[in-house]
């Protein structure tokens, strides 16, 4: 039996589906075939559209086409006012919320992808003049369009794959794993994101990791050192995969010389700051590591500053390596 995907998008760029055509499969269409999914309807990949759209939208409220997964990329669009006329599904003259509180319904499960879809993201960012949120929820706050108490008829609330944009392999892993029924609410973190990712720290597998141990910071944004200190870098506090599951198996945000910005959590649109500076009080990063008290960090940055090699000190400001590791014998003496 096939499992029955409908991807339909809302308020934001399109940039997740973007990012699964960019997918380092040559074919991920072939691929999703070949482990059961059928994609009843994608706005980029399909043909079908107008009356052929409303018809399948139509069939599946009423029974007669099995909806095992709607997907929704794009946050959802409220106003004005309540009404959600800022998006009209074309030839319906319905919004774009009625359509997705109705398939919600009838839906085994329902998934958000991507961080507008989530928690409202970019979209939803500033003085949200669109009222923009995501399906369950309004930054961290429970509700959204659907409500705290949402369950879809699997069982499960709006499963968040959250990213701006997502990695492709968190999109393609997820509905494998709906559609072979492994997913429970035990395998969804608080904010209903799948911990096969969200439990990893953008922080692990850092090539920038030594300079963090040092804490020795880069200064402008060619430099090598870690970029938390004094760069905007939060990815000791996002909570994803970035740096061992590479994209399209060679790169990240930080391996590209860029900041991580978080944006698998909810409010990273509004930083309080500009995304490449960190903000802090005091001296002291407002952001610090996940679990980590600030007297800690205080002490830890200060006892790590003062071991720091030379070696890691020159290259940490420096656009390539000026001192190389020195070699020694490692073996028993």
């Amino acid at each position: 039996m096939t499992f029955n995907v409908l991807w339909m998008q809302s308020g934001g760029c399109g940039g997740c589906s973007m990012s699964l055509l960019c997918a380092d499969t040559a074919d991920f269409a072939a691929m999703w075939r070949a482990n059961g999914i059928e994609i009843l309807w994608h706005p980029v990949l399909s043909l079908e559209g107008g009356t052929d759209l409303v018809a399948l939208l139509e069939g599946c409220l009423s029974g007669q086409v099995r909806l095992d997964a709607l997907c929704i990329e794009g946050a959802m669009l409220r106003g004005p006012h309540g009404s959600g006329r800022f998006h009209v599904l074309a030839g319906t003259g319905l919004p774009m919320v009625d359509w997705v509180r109705k398939l919600s319904r009838v839906a085994t499960h329902v998934v958000a992808v991507g961080s507008c879809a989530a928690w409202g993201g970019i979209t939803g960012s500033g003085v949200n003049p669109t009222d923009a949120c995501g399906l369950q929820f309004e930054d961290d706050h429970p509700g959204g369009l659907l409500g705290a108490g949402f369950r879809a008829q699997g069982g499960l609330p709006v499963i968040n794959i959250a990213g701006c944009p997502t990695h492709p392999g968190w999109t393609t892993d997820t509905l494998m794993a709906l559609a072979a029924g492994f997913v429970t609410a035990d395998d969804l973190d608080p904010l209903g994101r799948p911990r096969f990712y969200a439990d990893q720290l953008v922080h692990h597998g850092c090539t920038r990791n030594e300079y963090y141990e040092y804490k020795a910071s880069a200064q402008k944004p060619s430099d090598l050192g870690c970029t938390m200190e004094n760069m905007g870098c939060k990815g000791t506090q996002a909570h994803a995969d970035c740096n061992t599951r590479l994209w399209n198996g060679y790169g990240s945000c930080t391996r590209g010389g860029y900041a991580c910005i978080s944006c698998t959590e909810p409010g990273f649109q509004d930083p309080g700051n500009p995304f490449h500076l960190t903000r802090k009080l005091a001296g002291i990063p407002v952001g610090l590591p996940t679990d980590m008290p600030k007297a800690w960090f205080v002490a830890l940055a200060s006892l790590s500053k003062s071991a720091t090699p030379k070696r890691v000190k020159q290259n940490a400001t420096s656009d390539h390596v000026l001192l190389p590791p020195v070699a020694r014998n490692t073996g028993p003496r």
